[in-house]
């Protein structure tokens, strides 16, 4: 089948190629920084982790968020999801493997990664990190390429495909839950330190990749003869309302606790987020825009009347989408940075490479989505 993904028309050749030139440029700001190393970027020896981790931070939990169409779709026969099961699949896909570039671009130099295999520890969450995140990418491959080509054949998909199904639903919260440890393990980073930061991870991505796939949905309506129906639409968009709203819940139970408390060390971050303190007020700006932007959404989604309307439900998913990316692909790893233990305030922004490899890597993304997706489209047509 992977010819298909060699057929298409004039635009879809010029969207592969502006996406070959963002990949191209990423690559070439990727080789400055394998030549002079990470002090080519925004962090510093107290902001240790930036852009490249929050991104995988927010990638996987958009990888994991492919559970809230498995699993209706397959454990409880929802057949209303039977056409965009494969296309969240596919998202998975392109996300984990996003997140898995995040992280070696991150290490500096590459060959750092080959020491989690060479020398595994059971007792470091990054060893199971990396058994998650790559278990995950290994079955959404197997479940996808199988339910397509069983697809393609008109026959039922083979019997033992439906345990790898099962297996895949746990293992997508794990790999959210996973990354949500390795934060909250770290005793000196407050701000990390909560037990409720793995169920708020895992709401937030059960709200934006939902949003994500709603809006792929409808851009394939008006771009191609796909049309997945208006009932799978208006559940995913429910499912995206709901957990927009435990996410909130549990970022208002995180305030609640850290200034009720009054614990310093808790509340400075909140603080340092929303309003500033000591001069360091880089994040305030977008906090309060992602706030803004993630409320008027939320409400937009749960009223009916403008739920059902496609293009206020369209803006209302990019909403969601952004206000989410700014909390966890912006704001979450770096405020555990601000302040430091010792107290000090260390601003970070990334720099012009840091963001240019980012695009390319994200464009390594949309590349697979476009592809996968142009081979699905093609076996459906033919069918």
């Amino acid at each position: 089948m992977f010819e298909y993904a060699l057929r298409g028309n004039r635009q879809y050749w010029v969207w592969l190629a502006i996406l070959g030139g963002f990949i191209g440029v990423g690559f070439l700001c990727y080789l400055l920084q394998f030549n002079q190393g990470l002090g080519i970027t925004g962090m510093s020896r107290d902001v240790t982790w930036g852009f490249y981790i929050a991104q995988f931070t927010f990638l996987v939990g958009v990888a994991a968020s492919a559970v809230m169409v498995v699993l209706p779709c397959y454990l409880h026969n929802y057949k209303a999801f039977g056409k965009i099961a494969i296309l969240g699949e596919f998202i998975a896909i392109a996300s984990v493997t996003m997140c898995i570039l995040f992280i070696m671009v991150d290490l500096g130099q590459p060959m750092r990664g080959v020491n989690i295999i060479l020398h595994p520890s059971p007792t470091s969450l990054m060893f199971w990190d990396m058994i998650v995140l790559n278990g995950y990418l290994f079955l959404n491959l197997i479940i996808s390429w199988v339910t397509l080509e069983s697809e393609r054949r008109a026959v039922a998909p083979p019997k033992w495909i439906k345990p790898v199904i099962y297996l895949s639903i746990p293992w997508a919260v794990s790999i959210h839950t996973v990354t949500a440890f390795l934060y909250s393990g770290l005793s000196a980073r407050s701000f990390w330190m909560t037990a409720v930061l793995a169920p708020r991870f895992l709401a937030s991505a059960f709200a934006a990749g939902p949003a994500l796939l709603i809006i792929i949905c409808l851009i394939l309506r008006k771009l191609t003869k796909f049309d997945p129906g208006k009932e799978p639409i208006q559940t995913l968009a429910k499912i995206v309302a709901y957990a927009m709203a435990a996410n909130f819940f549990f970022v208002l139970m995180e305030v609640f606790t850290a200034f009720y408390s009054a614990m310093p060390e808790h509340t400075v971050h909140f603080k340092y987020l929303f309003g500033g303190v000591e001069g360091a007020s880089a994040l305030t700006l977008w906090m309060w825009f992602s706030v803004m932007i993630g409320s008027i959404s939320l409400i937009l989604l749960i009223y009916p009347r403008t739920r059902i309307d496609e293009t206020v439900l369209s803006i209302s998913c990019v909403g969601v989408f952004i206000s989410l990316w700014i909390d966890k692909g912006l704001a979450m790893v770096v405020a555990g940075f601000i302040p430091s233990p010792l107290g000090s305030f260390t601003e970070y922004a990334p720099t012009l490479p840091e963001l240019l490899i980012s695009l390319g890597i994200y464009a390594i993304g949309m590349f697979i989505v476009t592809a996968l997706y142009k081979i699905t489209l093609t076996v459906r047509k033919e069918i």
